[in-house]
């Protein structure tokens, strides 16, 4: 399972130090210094966290929540942290979709202990599956490339999410069946997988994902590999 969070702060010293506390938390951290590589790296990462500067270079905090919130169509939590202190600019803040906000200077241990909290009401952020440029996330039933998610049907997702969430593991025609049909009659054709197989490969190829990640295991089923 991957959890990745993204720091944005142009203060190279205080974002080396909130990477260290997050990953010792058991995150995986990303960093930008810009407004512009924020949006960039949320692209290109999915985030299931973002740690957001309002003070930034190129563009503001402000610019990047709303490109976030607004743009992206994504309702994934945001802390804001900045050095102002006027309760108007809380208020305004959490007015544009912030679900907390930091004043400096602050505690790295309550910052994480603030991003744990949010957690808990909304953790199925964090609950995804990333090989690769390939991500899952069971919880929101959905399947991206990169920033480009995946129209699978619900057998295809089912078979997927076998498959990522045993990587390098053989999976016999029969489990993925059984991942689909729990109760099944003997009478279903096994061959059912392979064509949602062959569905999926394609729609991850067209995605932009060009090495199969999908391999056939002659005789047997099939695997998922990461290498």
């Amino acid at each position: 399972m991957s959890k990745t969070l993204m720091v944005v702060e142009d203060d190279q010293m205080l974002q080396k130090l909130m990477a260290a506390y997050f990953q010792k938390a058991g995150f995986d951290v990303v960093t930008a210094a810009t407004g512009t590589e924020a949006i960039r790296l949320f692209q290109k990462e999915s985030p299931c966290f973002v740690i957001l500067d309002l003070m930034l270079p190129e563009k503001s905090g402000e610019e990047v929540c709303e490109y976030i919130r607004e743009t992206a169509v994504s309702d994934v939590p945001i802390i804001m942290v900045t050095a102002k202190i006027h309760e108007k600019d809380r208020i305004h803040g959490l007015k544009m979709g912030a679900d907390d906000y930091v004043t400096k200077p602050f505690s790295p241990e309550e910052l994480v202990t603030r991003v744990e909290t949010v957690l808990r009401r909304a953790g199925h952020y964090c609950q995804k599956v990333s090989f690769g440029n390939l991500t899952l996330k069971p919880n929101k039933h959905e399947v991206w490339v990169g920033s480009k998610q995946l129209q699978l049907t619900a057998s295809e997702f089912a078979i997927l999410k076998k498959l990522m969430l045993h990587p390098d593991q053989v999976m016999t025609r029969e489990q993925l069946l059984q991942t689909l049909y729990p109760l099944h009659e003997k009478d279903i054709f096994e061959r059912t997988i392979d064509v949602h197989v062959k569905n999926i490969r394609e729609k991850i190829k067209k995605g932009g994902v060009s090495a199969p990640m999908i391999q056939t295991v002659r005789g047997v089923g099939y695997k998922f590999v990461t290498k």
